[in-house]
């Protein structure tokens, strides 16, 4: 492969023309400890890469350890650089690409809220049965429906929802695991 670097950006070399980016997920055990998250998506901003969707929260109190979930498009050299920058930083316990290994879960929460009166109430709440979304608020003018899923999922009921009346969205990020018997 051959690479040039890239005068303009960085000491890094350029990601060949002809590699195109990928949706990336990855996992990263980290100590709990303050100023963490920000060292982590520091190396996201500072290649100038987008994350898509960022989950934290402590998995292990007794070992005041955390996990952030990042969800991230990028050409895949740069993901292999900023997996290898995120182990060598001291907090890192370790990373894990879930795309890579073919086995993980992914699922993310959102809460929709929706207005409508008449066919559109109707055709909302059809649409919601379909996809398995919870009403977990209404009134005679609105629902907020509870939607769990993949975010593909999520995207499609939003597109549906658009022209019914869809007022907001919240959404807490993409939460992944690995399926079998290992741990992180």
């Amino acid at each position: 492969m051959n690479m040039t670097v890239n005068p303009t950006t960085s000491h890094y070399p350029a990601a060949p023309a002809d590699e195109k980016e990928q949706r990336r997920t990855l996992s990263v055990l980290v100590d709990n400890e303050p100023g963490v998250l920000a060292r982590v998506i520091g190396l996201f901003s500072g290649r100038g890469y987008n994350i898509d969707s960022l989950t934290v929260s402590e998995t292990e109190h007794e070992k005041h350890l955390s996990r952030i979930t990042i969800a991230t498009t990028g050409k895949p050299m740069v993901i292999e650089q900023i997996k290898h920058q995120l182990e060598r930083l001291v907090p890192v316990h370790r990373v894990v690409d879930l795309t890579e290994t073919g086995r993980a879960l992914e699922r993310e929460l959102a809460l929709i809220k929706v207005k409508g009166k008449g066919e559109n109430r109707v055709e909302a709440l059809r649409l919601a049965d379909a996809f398995r979304a919870r009403v977990i608020d209404a009134s005679t003018e609105s629902f907020i429906f509870e939607l769990t899923g993949k975010t593909d999922k999520i995207d499609q009921f939003l597109i549906l929802m658009a022209p019914l009346g869809l007022i907001e969205c919240s959404r807490t990020g993409v939460a992944a695991i690995a399926r079998g018997p290992e741990g992180m």
